[in-house]
């Protein structure tokens, strides 16, 4: 089976990661935008021009199905992504993961952009999975682009900055921007103050959702053949240096027939 990815960036690496646990003999392909990065402050008509571009590059590789793995591309792009393209390619997109952080009724913190923060988008989802809960919106500055510079000292910066603003009766923290998921360690260690919080992300269900969607159960004891291709506005290209920075990148570069990834460059990888 083959699974597409698209994102402005590396975003897309946690999803990535958790398809290849779920399914090893997956083949990946993922779909970048380096010119455009990051989608965030553009306007939605851009972002989902942008987007649509990316996942019509991936399509034309005929994959099973495509993840949109970008929550700011999922709000804008997600429903012209699909009329495109299904129903011959499953579309699914990311949502943050309100709803599992809301179940046990205690507060909790969401951490996303600034753009998403205090959007419509996210407040429909908190009315509709966290009715009365107590939840803290906390706008991350300059943690995305940190992130996708690999720029430890910047993640640093902006995790500290995010933490200030979280209220120290926060029992959970929902990561509602996918390069969130790449820097779980920093956060952990700045948030342990507030005691071992759960992080909820988007990335394994979402995984899940696209083998639902194309009839196949995960087999994360499936021999490791999966292969990589990687695509930069639409031609194909090397994972980019940064992205060799996270542990993530690790399972992506172990399989066959790989783009831009040798097993030399994979056991330099060093966490962030």
């Amino acid at each position: 089976m083959k699974i597409a990815l698209v994102d402005s960036g590396l975003g897309l690496l946690a999803a990535a990661a958790a398809v290849r646990r779920q399914r090893p003999d997956a083949a990946l392909l993922l779909s970048g935008d380096p010119e455009g990065m990051p989608w965030g402050p553009r306007d939605p008509q851009d972002i989902t021009a942008r987007a649509l571009a990316c996942a019509r590059a991936a399509a034309r590789h005929r994959p099973d199905a495509l993840i949109v793995a970008c929550n700011t591309a999922s709000v804008h792009a997600l429903d012209t992504i699909r009329a495109d393209l299904e129903p011959g390619i499953p579309v699914i997109g990311t949502v943050p993961a309100i709803k599992p952080a809301a179940a046990a009724g205690a507060p909790f913190a969401i951490w996303a952009t600034p753009a998403t923060t205090g959007s419509p988008y996210q407040r429909r989802l908190i009315a509709e999975f966290a009715a009365g809960a107590t939840v803290t919106e906390v706008p991350c500055h300059g943690l995305a682009d940190a992130v996708e510079r690999a720029d430890a000292r910047a993640v640093d910066a902006a995790v500290a900055a995010a933490a200030e603003l979280t209220p120290p009766h926060t029992t959970a923290l929902v990561l509602g921007c996918t390069h969130y998921e790449l820097v779980t360690t920093p956060i952990r260690e700045r948030l342990a103050p507030l005691g071992p919080l759960p992080l909820y992300g988007s990335a394994d269900a979402v995984a899940a959702q696209a083998l639902r969607r194309i009839g196949a159960a995960p087999a994360p004891d499936a021999p490791a053949t999966g292969s990589l291709l990687v695509l930069a506005g639409g031609r194909e290209a090397s994972l980019p240096a940064a992205a060799l920075r996270y542990p993530q990148t690790r399972s992506l570069t172990g399989g066959a027939n790989q783009v831009g990834a040798s097993p030399d460059r994979a056991s330099a990888i060093r966490s962030i």
